[in-house]
């Protein structure tokens, strides 16, 4: 079976899925606007609304609580929060979508980095009668910093402010100035009542003053970018094939998922960190050849010579191949409830790869405040954003974040028992931070 590159443009053409994330305070709404989407949507199950409607009537309420349609957890539904991320998928007849609804409180915005991370469109609710509160910037910034391509202000609650058109403008320009410091690249405010449906999915006869579009009708319209061409191939090598049987004596295959891009039978790629070089010979996807695949599909590449290659190695095309480095220096969110400080013994997990490393620095961590750096604070704690200097004992071949989410991003992890301590951006971010050299360290781990 061939594929040609008509066939992939075509494809790629007809790919209308978009992943986006909720956000926000909580109590702002976020639930119930995920349970209207999907009500008012028409992508609840029979079932699944009579079950709501039960659990709604059990505990008082008249009408159907649609925040349960997400919170799914027990300890949720009795508390009336989101603590943890809830996915949901669904569909309209012009896109397909994968949302991830994430909790409010702030010793769980580590959620919000884990629903954010894969996510084309951020939604953040602002409650129109406390308007923009420090969660809000957190979120705000976790976002800039994820590098989420769309931010979506939904100014929710606007029942309970007399949908007065100057509570919205006030919010939406103190956000939109704010995110736009972050270095937001696209920022649209809307003015909604979940509860009510006003301006969710269908328009609101509360609000004429406002003629943009409703959440869902931006869901279904935002550009999302399929261009492959533009991305930087990647290939984290997970697993080397070599079955040795009658049938395939001489078989030796590279199997994984392609992070970035696309690869082409005959295209010379460089094997990373080593550096060595060969060509594609074959690439195999469910069971068939095919000339061409791209991400995210998993495959297994095929090279014209036998090179030592094995799980963690990195092939690229040879004329694109990112440079390996020993000295990483990221922005990374703090997500364990226990510190990272400088001098600490960590492993670092990059795609596929997984190598010891040292903190080395901390130049500085984010006042979100007043977006000022803090420098030298020594130690990050749960859900603070900061820069690092890691030195690794093995190369490794990052691109910049900003360049690709996938191959620029990592986590930092205790050795001790497997906990996650951050989740890291390679090169420039919005919190870069003044340079600091690095200084040997004479314990331990000495790299």
């Amino acid at each position: 079976m061939s594929t040609s590159t008509e066939q992939l443009s075509e494809q790629l053409a007809a790919t209308t899925l978009l992943r986006f994330a909720t956000a926000g305070s909580v109590d702002d709404g976020k639930s119930t606007l995920v349970g209207r989407l999907l009500h008012d949507s028409k992508s609840v199950l029979a079932d699944q609304l009579e079950a709501v409607e039960h659990a709604s009537r059990s505990r008082g309420q008249e009408a159907p609580d649609l925040a349960l349609l997400t919170d799914g957890l027990r300890a949720e539904r009795e508390q009336g929060i989101t603590i943890d991320v809830a996915y949901r998928y669904f569909a309209t007849p012009r896109r397909r979508f994968i949302l991830a609804d994430t909790p409010g409180h702030v010793q769980y915005t580590r959620n919000m980095v884990t629903g954010a991370s894969t996510a084309e469109l951020a939604v953040v609710l602002v409650d129109a009668r406390n308007g923009v509160v420090e969660q809000t910037r957190r979120h705000a910034a976790v976002a800039a910093l994820l590098r989420v391509p769309h931010v979506v202000l939904a100014v929710n609650k606007m029942d309970l402010v007399d949908y007065r058109e100057p509570v919205f403008a006030a919010i939406a320009e103190e956000f939109t100035t704010y995110a736009s410091e972050l270095g937001v690249p696209e920022i649209t405010a809307i003015p909604i009542s979940a509860l009510a449906g006003d301006n969710v999915v269908e328009p609101s006869a509360n609000m004429d003053w406002y003629g943009g579009p409703t959440v869902l009708e931006h869901l279904e319209t935002v550009p999302v970018s399929h261009d492959l061409t533009a991305c930087h191939a990647r290939f984290p090598v997970q697993y080397v094939i070599r079955p040795q049987t009658a049938e395939h004596p001489d078989y030796r295959g590279y199997a994984g998922q392609i992070a970035a891009g696309a690869f082409r039978v005959g295209e010379e790629i460089t094997v990373l960190p080593s550096g060595k070089t060969s060509t594609i010979t074959g690439i195999d996807a469910l069971g068939e050849s095919v000339d061409i695949a791209w991400a995210p599909q998993s495959v297994t590449i095929r090279l014209a010579d036998d090179i030592d290659i094995s799980r963690g190695d990195l092939l690229a095309p040879i004329g694109d191949a990112p440079a390996t480095t020993q000295d990483i220096e990221a922005t990374v969110c703090h997500v364990a409830d226990q510190s990272l400080a400088v001098g600490q013994r960590v492993l670092l997990k990059h795609t596929t790869r997984t190598v010891k490393a040292i903190v080395k620095e901390i130049p500085s961590r984010l006042t979100l405040d007043d977006l000022s750096q803090h420098p030298n604070p020594g130690q990050l704690v749960a859900n603070d954003i900061g820069r690092v200097v890691v030195r690794t004992a093995e190369p490794l071949a990052l691109d910049a974040y900003a360049d690709s989410r996938r191959t620029g991003s990592f986590l930092l992890i205790d050795p001790a028992d497997g906990t996650t301590l951050a989740a890291g951006m390679a090169g420039e971010s919005f919190a870069t931070g003044k340079a600091v050299a690095v200084v040997e360290d004479e314990e331990g781990w000495d790299f």
